[in-house]
């Protein structure tokens, strides 16, 4: 049986715990790393054994974390809860779902997540939208009664900061400003963190992003813009995938651009589709046309096949989306 149910409970469940295995999706953000380690780290405070499993290796981006190489491809013993957080659903979790699922027959599993699109896939369910899962689980770490320090302050900072655009996305509201100014009071280095988030890159990042925006195709009047990042960019300038977080958001400020995408070549065939919005499209019902999901303002998908059938695909249904 699955049911919905409050950060509370969900506390109260985790403190009864004698051992937690934290989930998060594959190819994780800051918001998957910050909502995993903040939580663990949270455990370990109330003495209960812990560990967090990602299916993915920690991306270029975020190597200047501490903690993240710490982070397990599986769990390393037997759990009696699983928690999975910042998963839009349990098919994201990568190899780790077949372990998800499994444990839900025998064991407490839960779900805190804040896409949209989630279905609900564990036992107990908390969803709420807001700009970051790291807002529910600051809010979840405090029905804990876990004092943050200043570790936990950045993790939960860093998801913040990325799920937010460094503050710039139309779900930015009071509770975002405010509890990230809790974090700060509690020691995390906001200036650190948004310079090694969003400025802070490599030579081969800087080359990458030139060759990519260099060839930014234009749809429907310049409403729609998207942009392809091929294995041969990839090649030719020795990046990593890492390296492409935020380029979707380039093509988004032209001014006369509503719609972005970012196809980046996964495989020979297999395109991993990134979406953004600027005010009204609901690219959450685009990226949920291919099996997808995510955000009203961003979402994501994949999709197979020759590249230009795939754009041909994707530009006709954003056209039924751009007014």
């Amino acid at each position: 049986m699955r049911v919905n149910t409050s950060l509370k409970e969900i506390a109260h469940i985790l403190r009864k715990a004698k051992s937690v295995a934290i989930f998060s999706h594959v190819r994780p953000d800051g918001d998957a790393y910050g909502s995993s380690m903040a939580l663990s780290r949270a455990l370990t405070a109330l003495g209960i054994k812990n560990c967090v499993c990602i299916e993915s290796d920690v991306p270029s981006n975020l190597a200047f974390v501490e903690g993240l190489r710490e982070v397990c491809k599986k769990p390393p013993f037997d759990a009696d809860v699983y928690v999975a957080v910042d998963c839009a659903d349990d098919s994201r979790l990568g190899e780790l779902a077949y372990t998800f699922r499994a444990a839900s027959r025998k064991y407490p599993t839960i779900n805190v997540d804040h896409h949209v699109s989630n279905p609900r896939y564990a036992k107990y369910n908390y969803v709420r939208e807001c700009a970051a899962n790291c807002l529910n689980i600051y809010t979840l770490i405090t029905y804990m009664d876990v004092a943050i320090d200043k570790e936990m302050a950045e993790y939960l900072l860093m998801g913040i900061l990325t799920d937010s655009g460094n503050f710039s996305h139309d779900d930015v509201c009071e509770e975002t400003l405010s509890t990230a100014a809790k974090l700060v009071a509690a020691g995390a280095d906001i200036c650190q963190y948004q310079y090694q988030l969003f400025k802070s890159q490599p030579r081969e990042r800087a080359a990458l992003y030139a060759d990519v925006m260099g060839k930014i195709r234009y749809y429907f009047d310049d409403r729609f813009a998207a942009i392809v990042i091929s294995q041969e960019q990839m090649k030719k300038h020795n990046a990593n995938y890492g390296m492409t977080e935020g380029f979707v958001d380039f093509p988004l400020n032209v001014d006369s651009v509503e719609m972005a995408a970012a196809l980046l070549e996964m495989r020979k065939g297999q395109y991993k589709i990134s979406l953004r919005s600027k005010h009204y499209a609901d690219v959450n019902q685009i990226a949920g046309v291919y099996g997808g999901g995510g955000h009203v303002r961003a979402a994501g998908c994949m999709l197979h096949g020759d590249l230009e059938e795939i754009l041909d695909r994707l530009s006709y249904t954003v056209s039924q989306y751009l007014r």
